[in-house]
C-alpha cells in the first residue's frame, strides 16, 4: 500500500508520494544530492491510517534527490501609465529545483 506525506519547502506545503517528481522553490543544493524533509502528515493511500504532526510527525522523514536546478519560463511584466510617456517592459524567470521523492519513512 502506498504512503502519502505532506512536506513543507519554500513556505509551501506539498502532498507527495514515492517516485513522484515535483518542482519546489530553489534550494541551494547540487544536482544528485539528497535532502530530508520533516513530515507534517502521513497517511495511507486510502486514508485509513492518518498521523498528523504537532507540528511534525516524530520519526517520520521524506528523502528526496535533486534532479535539476532550473529557471521557469519568462513571465512578462509590463508597466504603463497613460499620458506620461511611461512604458516599462521587463521579464522575470523564477528559479526552481526539481526533486524526486525516493522514500517516505513513517
Amino acid at each position: 500500500m502506498a504512503t502519502l506525506a505532506v512536506i513543507q519547502s519554500g513556505g509551501k506545503q506539498y502532498l507527495v508520494r514515492e517516485g513522484q517528481e515535483l518542482k519546489v522553490e530553489k534550494l541551494i543544493l547540487e544536482e544528485g544530492a539528497t535532502i530530508d524533509f520533516d513530515v507534517l502528515l502521513v497517511s495511507n493511500e486510502d486514508g485509513s491510517n492518518i498521523q498528523v504532526g504537532t507540528p511534525t510527525v516524530g520519526g517520520a522523514k521524506v528523502t528526496a534527490k535533486v534532479l535539476e536546478q532550473g529557471r521557469a519560463k519568462k513571465v512578462p511584466i509590463i508597466k504603463y501609465k497613460p499620458k506620461s510617456r511611461y512604458r516599462r517592459n521587463v521579464g522575470h524567470r523564477q528559479p526552481f529545483t526539481t526533486l524526486k521523492i525516493e522514500k517516505i519513512a513513517a
